[in-house]
């Protein structure tokens, strides 16, 4: 399931994930499962990943990011 990850989109159910990825083929390996409730939010800027709980409370999960691939340009 492809999560959104602007930070206004709730989370539409709840879910365990291990690790993340965004449309342009950046990817971060959780150092620990996240367990996100319906109704939480997913943020990422192009740098930092965080999550705001539908209680208010925001953080930053840690982790390992890479990238799997990239799309190439057109001329």
């Amino acid at each position: 399931m492809r999560l959104i990850t602007d930070g206004l989109t709730p989370v539409p159910r709840m879910m365990l994930v291990d690790d993340l990825e965004t449309d342009d083929g950046r990817f971060c390996e959780l150092d620990r499962p996240l367990f996100l409730e319906t109704g939480d939010r997913i943020g990422f800027d192009g740098r930092t990943l965080s999550v705001t709980l539908k209680s208010g409370e925001t953080f930053s999960p840690t982790g390992e990011w890479g990238i799997r691939c990239r799309r190439g340009r057109r001329m």
